[in-house]
């Protein structure tokens, strides 16, 4: 077995690239696998890998950092669309608050999924679903994030298409159900790791 700085450090390696009939383990990183897509192009995925090893001060780190993103969120709950979009400070700052959340929100779920169940998300909305359907998060906060990973994409990448009333909405909205899901995280990560 690899010690963990090697694993980490082999997770920062240059990922393999693999046709989509191809399944396994990318075999220079143990983790990451690049598939073809319909259009072409190469979609990167997490693998399952027996190197991957859940770690709950990573985790707990993320969730600290996620409680601060909400912090500064509820401070901009004020702004409606209108604001956003006469105001581009505030519209850069809700953007990027909401982004941040997103991101720490998926990034976490990605990890816990395959450290500790050796899951492979197919994309973000499918970190969202399979958290929920092994229990991490509950039915309803998994409804609640529904959206996340699509939005978030709107945000990095979509950026010529984004809908002031939407990130209005979200900012509205994500503040909690952020909180529900640091607290479900928490709750999950004592009942496993102690």
């Amino acid at each position: 077995m690899r010690s963990s700085r090697v694993a980490r450090a082999s997770m920062r390696g240059r990922p393999t690239l693999k046709p989509s009939s191809s399944r396994g383990l990318a075999p220079d990183t143990g983790t990451f696998v690049h598939t073809a897509t319909s259009n072409g192009g190469w979609r990167a995925s997490v693998s399952p890998s027996a190197n991957m090893v859940l770690r709950p001060e990573a985790v707990r780190e993320r969730l600290l950092r996620l409680e601060e993103v909400i912090s500064r969120l509820e401070e901009l709950r004020r702004l409606d669309a209108r604001a956003l979009r006469e105001g581009f400070r505030e519209v850069w700052a809700v953007e990027r608050g909401l982004q941040l959340g997103a991101e720490i929100v998926l990034d976490v779920g990605n990890h816990i999924l395959s450290a500790h169940f050796g899951v492979s998300a197919q994309d973000y909305e499918d970190i969202i679903a399979q958290l929920g359907a092994h229990n991490v998060i509950g039915v309803s906060l998994r409804e609640e994030l529904k959206g996340l990973g699509g939005f978030r994409n709107i945000l990095v990448h979509g950026y010529l298409r984004v809908d002031p009333d939407r990130v209005a909405h979200f900012l509205q909205v994500s503040p909690s159900r952020f909180s529900e899901f640091a607290r479900a995280v928490r709750a999950w990560l004592e009942k496993t790791a102690g």
